[in-house]
């Protein structure tokens, strides 16, 4: 059975995803659709695709089967309940939404229609990150004592004027982390387990004309008892490679945007010395650190991959709604923590009320 999809949103991301969706066997982009007739035109022509200028038109469409939303973060609500009513199936762009109220109104609604939803977070389908989680469930770092991930990078103001959109809370939901750091959030909390405690500071340091942060430092108490900090910044010139660090009692392991840097245990396995040897013939590439366009889209398509096998197995793909719910919940925790001075708690009782930074 061949899969048609279509995306909703024709700026920059949507070309990752049709990349990806072109390599993959048994899928093909039927659509897309944008609220600026002319950027679906371009992405059409690009992709040999339908361009459709009303979504209801794009939705009634029989041959897509699975909408992949790529609007700005702040929009993603209304097409995916659109598409989730229509019956089709969801794939959403990072984050989820920008609330936990909208995040859930989306996995309600996609339960609801009985659609499967997923959160494109494709860090974890890089090779490292499978190892790293592999010796995590194995048990064997001992016992979880810190967990860091560092997303030093930098965007020029230039990126920020942009878009209307781009730095608004309305749109952009947040500045390094939401946008950013996000994927990286995510991992820490995949690998380590949930988050209890969060301590912040948050700042506005190198951008004018918005309203969100560009830089952030976060001290976090995971439910485990362990420790961690979360550093994001967009500020930081010329931008360097995102950075896990995952430490226990009996190890610890260090993976920089694709490669594993670390791999040292107390109990030895017969297969690190291959992971080793294997993980040292790989080299990243910018990552995003300094160019937003400079990413690859294999792991995009490692994901895709999965949510087809889902809908054809009818599984959860590997990273469902709640799952891309949990990373929105910390980075509101870090902002609720950075405004109030306070320690916040997780699970959050309701979405905190952000004040525009200066």
């Amino acid at each position: 059975m061949t899969l048609g999809v279509s995306i909703v949103g024709c700026g920059m991301i949507s070309r990752f995803h049709a990349k990806a969706i072109a390599e993959i066997r048994g899928a093909r982009l039927v659509a897309c659709f944008d609220n600026v007739a002319a950027a679906a035109a371009r992405l059409a022509d690009e992709q040999k695709c339908r361009s459709y200028d009303k979504l209801p038109d794009m939705l009634a469409d029989p041959e897509v089967d699975v909408v992949t939303i790529c609007t700005p973060s702040g929009a993603h609500l209304e097409p995916a309940i659109a598409a989730a009513r229509a019956g089709k199936h969801v794939i959403v762009e990072k984050p989820l939404e920008i609330t936990l109220k909208r995040c859930d109104k989306i996995i309600e609604e996609c339960q609801r229609n009985k659609v499967k939803l997923g959160t494109i977070l494709p860090s974890r389908f890089h090779d490292a990150s499978a190892e790293l989680k592999r010796a995590v469930d194995a048990g064997r770092f001992g016992r979880l004592t810190v967990g860091d991930a560092y997303v030093k990078w930098y965007r020029t103001q230039q990126y920020y004027d942009s878009g209307a959109w781009r730095g608004t809370w309305k749109l952009d939901g947040g500045g390094a982390l939401m946008n950013q750091a996000i994927h990286s959030v995510d991992m820490l909390t995949w690998l380590m387990g949930p988050v209890a405690e969060i301590r912040a500071y948050t700042a506005t340091l190198a951008h004018e004309r918005i309203e969100v942060e560009d830089t952030a430092i976060a001290a976090v108490k995971f439910v485990s008892g362990a420790l961690g900090t979360i550093e994001a910044s967009t500020a930081i010139y010329p931008g360097y490679l995102k950075r896990i660090e995952i430490h226990g009692s009996t190890g610890s392991a260090v993976v920089e945007e694709e490669d594993l840097k670390v791999w040292d245990f107390e109990n030895k396995d017969r297969r690190d010395a291959a992971i080793r040897r294997r993980m040292a013939e790989q080299k990243s590439g910018g990552g995003g650190a300094s160019d937003p366009s400079a990413i690859g889209h294999h792991a995009h398509g490692k994901q895709f991959r999965d949510f087809f096998e889902a809908i054809r197995e009818d599984r959860p793909p590997l990273v469902d709604g709640p799952e891309g719910r949990r990373s929105v919940e910390i980075i509101l925790g870090i902002y609720k923590a950075a405004e109030t001075g306070g320690t916040v708690r997780l699970p959050l009782k309701s979405d905190p009320k952000l004040k525009a930074r200066k």
